[in-house]
């Protein structure tokens, strides 16, 4: 049953559960359900061990620690959920292959462009899917929390597209127009934060939809 609520009835427990689940579809728009903090930690693994890494042996080492990391995770997600998610397999693709070109040609240029092929891989699967296939990992992984009209999914399916496209963009200019130091910041503290302003304005336009839960129900917010 859709209820259309206020900006006063939307908890914060509501909105922090809508931010986590649009990370974690970054990620795995495929997955099922999961402890969504869990998940969401486990996907920043790699990226909290390249800048802890490069902060300590540089670019290189950092490199190599997150080829590691991901790898670890693809072993780790095997093991212990017997199969792999298609999004960590193809970022674990992405940084195995531009990170290996980093460290055979000793390039740093190679691994300042995963973010942005990772980011442009996701839109161009949020875009076919639903352009060809009808299928919108958007709508199937926020349906529970908002129920919106048909039209309305699509074109927040599209804006997430162009969310990504421009976040990649924006990921080659800091990376070639600012120092290494300054590109790993963003790539961990910038890039969250834009993630989660994006989410949070997101979830204020579309608060109308939000389904009211039983607990915002007992609680009268």
């Amino acid at each position: 049953m859709r209820h259309s609520i206020n900006h006063s009835k939307i908890t914060t427990h509501a909105k922090a559960l809508l931010i986590i689940d649009f990370l974690d579809l970054l990620s795995s728009p495929e997955s099922e359900p999961r402890p969504t903090m869990n998940k969401f930690l486990f996907d920043l693994f790699p990226v909290i061990l390249f800048f802890i890494a490069f902060k300590y042996f540089g670019i290189f080492t950092a490199t190599a620690v997150a080829i590691a990391a991901t790898l670890g995770q693809i072993i780790y997600s095997k093991i212990r959920h017997g199969k792999v998610e298609k999004m960590l397999l193809v970022s674990g693709g992405i940084i195995g292959l531009l990170g290996g070109i980093t460290l055979i040609l000793h390039d740093k240029s190679y691994i300042m462009w995963k973010p942005t092929v990772l980011y442009w891989v996701l839109a161009a699967v949020l875009l076919v899917s639903n352009a060809f296939f009808k299928k919108n990992y958007i709508q199937q992984m926020m349906g529970k929390m908002m129920d919106a009209p048909s039209a309305i999914w699509t074109r927040l399916n599209y804006v997430w597209v162009v969310f990504l496209i421009s976040l990649g963009f924006l990921n080659l200019y800091v990376a070639f127009n600012f120092d290494e130091n300054t590109w790993v910041n963003f790539k961990l503290f910038g890039v969250t934060l834009i993630m989660f302003l994006f989410i949070i304005g997101q979830t204020l336009v579309m608060k109308n939809f939000l389904i009211e839960t039983p607990d915002d129900k007992a609680s009268g917010k």
